[in-house]
């Protein structure tokens, strides 16, 4: 299996930047998680943006398509932010690519202390190498198909819609 990451940013990458006292984008947290992690599958990494998914626009997910489909790998792990994920993942979904992608993100930001992000990239890394073709988003132990997601904002948390 060799597998391809996409960072497109959200809560996961951000940093917290103590000048300004906001959280901000800067390098992806991707390559120091990978070595962090002790990923042994082969794979590849790209940045495609680093946008708060609230930003992300129609066009910013036609590239992250494009992306995915001109990625040479049939394992795919998109880093993404929660608020727009399930979004990203019916583009995804409806272009039936013959390809595993798996979406991922945080709730809490990679650098600090109590974050799910950590947890939720090794999770989504393990379900894209077991998981058949098709597109899904995995967050906090759960796997849920592309078409019967939804964030719960109230909650915090995905949750399978019928």
């Amino acid at each position: 299996m060799s597998l391809h990451i996409i960072a497109t940013g959200g809560t996961f990458e951000k940093h917290y930047d103590e000048i300004s006292g906001q959280l901000v984008f800067g390098d992806s947290h991707i390559p120091q998680l990978l070595k962090r992690a002790r990923v042994s599958v082969p794979c590849t990494f790209e940045t495609l943006c680093m946008l708060d998914s609230l930003d992300m626009q129609h066009s910013d997910r036609l590239k992250v398509l494009q992306a995915c489909s001109d990625c040479a790998s049939q394992k795919i792990v998109i880093v993404h932010g929660t608020d727009t994920m399930p979004e990203t993942a019916k583009m995804l979904g409806h272009a039936a690519l013959g390809k595993t992608i798996v979406l991922t993100g945080a709730m809490i930001p990679y650098e600090f202390d109590d974050s799910d992000a950590f947890f939720n990239f090794g999770f989504a890394v393990a379900a894209a190498g077991l998981l058949s073709c098709g597109v899904y988003i995995s967050m906090n132990g759960r796997v849920f198909e592309w078409d019967r997601v939804r964030k719960n904002r109230q909650e915090g948390r995905f949750e399978e819609t019928e």
